[in-house]
């Protein structure tokens, strides 16, 4: 019985719009399609801060850092323009981990670390990816050991006092 409903979920959670948007991220940040019966004003933009302070499971991508791709998708696939859409990730404590190249991450744990694709897609996509400058001292994370596009702040804290004054909100969850 347990296995049906875990299959039963699996197949829930791969639900998503036949149409894939431009510039979707297209192997993360899975959704729901809704019928929306308040649909998003066009004046509308999206300038959103995502707080991540956990790391993933090793060798798995992040649920957290994945929400900014779901965000993404979501949008898009739901009519907003990618014009109207900015998004950032501020990383610190143990996800400093999930922003590091493969190769040191694979050091460090033996695995390959699963967040890379989906840092290497969010970067890509226009979304910033900040890391706060006083974990990745506290952990020994160097700028040369970040994935290319990551940028180091001074802190977790400096990162959202700035971004805030750039008109992004901060993501509940």
């Amino acid at each position: 019985m347990k296995l049906r409903f875990n299959i039963s979920i699996l197949a829930l959670c791969i639900v998503m719009s036949g149409q894939v948007s431009a510039g979707a991220i297209e192997e993360f940040g899975r959704y729901y399609e809704i019928d929306l019966a308040q649909p998003i004003a066009e004046e509308v933009n999206f300038r959103v801060a995502f707080d991540v302070a956990d790391s993933a499971e090793t060798g798995s991508f992040s649920p957290y850092i994945n929400s900014a791709a779901r965000m993404n998708n979501m949008l898009l696939g739901h009519g907003v323009s990618e014009d109207r859409i900015q998004l950032a990730v501020v990383i610190h404590g143990s996800a400093t981990y999930d922003v590091q190249r493969n190769t040191v991450y694979q050091q460090r744990t033996g695995e390959a670390n699963g967040s890379a694709p989906l840092i290497l897609a969010l970067i890509e996509q226009g979304v910033r990816v900040i890391v706060c400058g006083q974990s990745a001292t506290h952990l020994g994370v160097t700028q040369e050991q970040l994935i290319p596009g990551v940028e180091m702040a001074l802190s977790a804290m400096a990162a959202h006092a700035q971004l805030q004054q750039d008109g992004y909100t901060l993501n509940p969850f």
